[in-house]
């Protein structure tokens, strides 16, 4: 195929979708990688121009197979975004070990390989865009979010060396700081109370996201932070 690529890890309901349908809409081929090979299928058959590659990103041998296909069948990506997320909550005496260990499989070494394995493409085009998605823990550690905000603030510091490496080689790279409720069926039950403003709307973020892949060369951005404009920071 000829034309922009796009790769987005971590397509769910919510921010994923909406990140894969703005960049559809921008004309995109979009490689869509999650774990339930059900949904991405529902999704690209929605979605013209859209491809379901099913995979757990920490898989990194079933990545190397994903990504060598999605060159061969696609072309190489000239925007990936990482949106996969690993959670989990609870302060430090309650957590699982495990489970951080997995979040920071996740968050940090999933990027990684990512990058890796698709930079020397942009790198040698000259161009390229790689967005990760991010939120407050990046930036601040909780009592309640010892599982997770480690591995988030790891996940932007890795971003930023990246970014540093490979600005001057054409490639764009930012971290998107989502300060904010998303609104998902799920957040709605948590907080049934909540003004439609206090959320922050999916399709707002993919905006965004689309925003930063594409700004000018002379007006990169790195560290960029978004809320609705009820959020208390």
């Amino acid at each position: 195929m000829s034309g922009k690529v796009a790769l987005v890890t971590g397509v769910g309901p919510g921010t994923g979708s909406a990140i894969v349908r703005r960049f559809a809409q921008g004309n995109y081929a979009i490689a869509m990688i999650a774990r339930s090979g059900a949904r991405l299928d529902e999704l690209a058959r929605d979605l013209p121009g859209t491809h379901a590659f099913a995979a757990d990103v920490t898989d990194t041998r079933a990545m190397d197979g994903v990504l060598a296909r999605i060159t061969r069948e696609l072309g190489a990506p000239e925007v990936v975004i990482h949106n996969a997320v690993g959670a989990v909550f609870g302060n430090f005496q309650e957590i699982d070990p495990a489970l951080l260990e997995r979040n920071f499989q996740v968050n940090v070494m999933a990027l990684l390989h990512l990058v890796r394995r698709t930079a020397p493409a942009m790198i040698a085009a000259g161009r390229g865009a790689i967005v990760v998605t991010g939120n407050t823990s990046a930036l601040r550690g909780k009592a309640n979010f010892a599982g997770f905000a480690p591995t988030k603030a790891a996940q932007r510091v890795l971003a930023e060396s990246i970014a540093r490496e490979l600005g001057p080689k054409g490639v764009h790279v930012a971290y998107i700081v989502i300060d904010a409720v998303i609104d998902l069926d799920w957040t709605r039950k948590m907080r049934p109370d909540a003004p439609d403003d206090f959320f922050i709307q999916p399709r707002d973020i993919a905006a965004e996201v689309w925003h930063v892949a594409h700004q000018p060369r002379s007006a990169w951005s790195f560290n960029v932070e978004i809320r609705p404009s009820g959020e208390q920071w």
